[in-house]
């Protein structure tokens, strides 16, 4: 089945800055690739159809955003094999603590140390990868709280994508874990990298936003990788989606603009310790309600 590429050159002093808009308008079928030898960047994405490629196009298009789309980008299609090898060059294992997420293609290789567990990333089209910042945040706060506290708890992914943390949690040892979308496609992914994973049926995935998706729950520990506008409007159902002596770890939140998400959630979690990390870019808001 042949894969189609969108790929679009933009100025390469740009590639940082197009990277927090993707992330910032939840893009996530597009990244940006640089090669800094050269000088040069590039948008680009792998998609099952030509259409889909235009239709994301055009979505990026419509988003408000500072930066100058360039004028066109060039679909092609390309044999299965290519594109797997362009991902591998992008794509590298990370761990936090005792999880590992590891590309698809190193199983053969990758040894996972005695004790701890792996989840198997199949990038492109069919799983998000963890190599955004405001995801790696996420699966570090998730590796300590398991660590710290034991996975007898229960865990909620608010706006769970392609279910990376939610299944994360599942490979940790948690029983009760649920993510939800507002994307019903998203929760098709969810489910599908769940079966490629060999934890079909472990976590609920449901089509929900933050009203909806939080409606009568409440997890030890509450995930939510949204962006910081978002997150400050719902902060008062997010902090009381928490059990008594729960973590709520909020990312997708630029460094610039952590003190003012601080002090939204201050004046909903009175009193509750506060603390955060800044990789990149970006940066991290854990609320401990003990």
């Amino acid at each position: 089945m042949a894969v189609f590429e969108l790929k679009a050159a933009i100025p390469a002093a740009d590639a940082d800055a197009w990277s927090d808009l993707l992330a910032e308008n939840e893009i996530a079928a597009l990244m940006v690739i640089e090669d800094r030898i050269a000088s040069k960047a590039w948008l680009t994405g792998y998609f099952e159809s030509e259409q889909a490629a235009q239709d994301v196009w055009k979505a990026l298009a419509d988003c408000p955003r500072a930066l100058a789309q360039p004028a066109q980008a060039e679909v092609r299609a390309l044999p299965d094999a290519d594109w797997k090898e362009s991902y591998k060059l992008h794509f590298k294992p990370q761990h936090f603590g005792r999880l590992h997420w590891v590309p698809v293609w190193e199983r053969p290789s990758y040894a996972v140390p005695h004790g701890d567990v792996v989840l198997w990333l199949d990038p492109g089209m069919a799983f998000g990868t963890g190599n955004h910042e405001t995801t790696r945040l996420c699966g570090e706060r998730l590796a300590e709280f398991a660590r710290d506290r034991g996975t007898t708890g229960s865990v909620v992914d608010a706006g769970c994508g392609s279910g990376i943390l939610a299944l994360s949690a599942a490979r940790l040892g948690f029983v009760d874990v649920c993510g939800f979308d507002l994307d019903p496609v998203a929760i098709g992914v969810s489910q599908e990298n769940a079966a490629q994973n060999g934890l079909d049926g472990t976590v609920r995935f449901e089509v929900g936003d933050l009203v909806s998706g939080l409606e009568g729950r409440q997890g030890d520990l509450v995930m939510a990788n949204i962006q910081a506008d978002v997150l400050m409007r719902f902060a008062d159902g997010l902090v009381r989606a928490v059990r008594p002596g729960g973590q709520l770890v909020l990312s997708g939140i630029l460094a610039t603009e952590l003190e003012t998400v601080r002090t939204a959630f201050s004046t909903v979690a009175c009193g509750a310790r506060m603390e955060s990390r800044v990789l990149g870019e970006w940066s991290d808001l854990v609320i401990d309600l003990r």
